[in-house]
């Protein structure tokens, strides 16, 4: 049987929500997310508290229809998105906005009419809506294409029947933005909470780094603390996803010496590559640069400063953090000298 809110929609539509957008990857705790503290904290309490106990967040208790998500690339907005879904045991779609603007042409509208739709019948769902700047902008008064200004305008129409809370239509939807000062303010007022997530602190770089080589790793390492500490310092200002990536290609270090000396890699096991050292660190950081520049950041704490929704404790002060802007000597053109290590 055809649920009502669907029964008017094109099928074909329906599928294509069902197949593209609903996310079935697996599941991410907050354990999974390396710092953000704060942020962690801030996204319980206004959005996972609500949807585990709609009865005890009504009136003035009750949750914002969204929630904004805003910092550099990398930084874990995505998987703090997947989090809230986890934690609440709802349904998680997770679309790119640029793709409702491209690859459905002309289809954009009916393609949110129909992710609400469903989110609504899989309730409670988390709708995940990447680069959001790119569908919600603000409105131009000439220039916009008709079918953009109708895309954004079922979009706002949509998210106005969202209640996370006691009602009805328990979706959430959840934006995420590298350019939020770039945001339609109507889209602001639908998003009320504009949660910053920053680049790691050095904790949480340091958590990356164990994460990478904890027991059970199929990489293996002889990492000192003291080498972990220089690798931390001199990744200041790394994003999460420039974290990643410099452990990768370090990775590789062993399996080039190895290759040196054989000619080739076949016939080896995991077991014949020697330990990953600091040396590869070094050698690594030549390739992967930070990303995020300090005038970004700068940026970005000028309107978290703004419009940012901050954790506060019992106290009245802010809560422990674990973000953090650029800064430091990561990226600057000698950087990978030995010597800074």
């Amino acid at each position: 049987v055809v649920p009502e809110p669907l029964a008017k929609l094109d099928p074909k539509i329906i599928d294509n929500v069902f197949n593209e957008v609903l996310d079935r990857s697996a599941a991410i705790g907050w354990g999974d997310i390396a710092g953000q503290e704060a942020a962690k904290r801030l996204v319980q309490e206004m959005v996972v508290w609500p949807m585990m106990n709609p009865q005890l967040f009504r009136g003035a208790r009750a949750p914002p229809r969204g929630l904004l998500l805003f910092g550099p690339p990398g930084t874990g907005k995505t998987l703090i998105g997947k989090a809230v879904a986890a934690n609440i045991s709802a349904t998680f779609f997770s679309i790119s906005a640029s793709s409702l603007t491209s690859k459905w042409i002309g289809e954009g509208e009916k393609m949110v009419r129909a992710l609400f739709a469903l989110a609504g019948c899989l309730q409670p769902s988390v709708i995940f809506i990447d680069e959001i700047d790119s569908l919600l902008s603000a409105r131009k008064a000439e220039g916009e294409h008709e079918a953009s200004r109708r895309l954004k305008t079922e979009m706002l129409v949509q998210m106005d029947g969202c209640d996370p809370g006691s009602g009805e239509r328990r979706v959430l939807v959840i934006g995420a933005t590298n350019r939020p000062e770039e945001l339609d303010e109507a889209a602001r007022r639908r998003m009320p909470k504009q949660l910053y997530i920053p680049l790691p602190c050095a904790a949480a770089r340091h958590q990356m780094l164990m994460n990478a080589f904890r027991q059970g790793s199929e990489v293996s390492t002889s990492l000192s603390e003291a080498d972990l500490a220089k690798i931390v310092d001199r990744t200041a200002g790394y994003s999460g996803s420039d974290m990643k990536n410099l452990i990768q290609e370090a990775c590789q270090g062993p399996v080039r010496d190895l290759f040196r000396s054989r000619g080739n890699v076949t016939n080896v096991t995991p077991g014949d590559l020697r330990p990953v050292q600091l040396r590869d660190f070094q050698m690594a950081s030549k390739a992967q640069k930070r990303t995020v520049s300090d005038a970004e950041v700068e940026r970005y704490e000028k309107y978290d400063s703004q419009f940012g929704a901050k954790y506060v404790d019992e106290q009245g002060a802010g809560g422990p953090g674990c973000g953090g802007g650029g800064g430091g000597p990561a990226g600057g053109e000698d950087d990978a000298a030995d010597d800074g290590w």
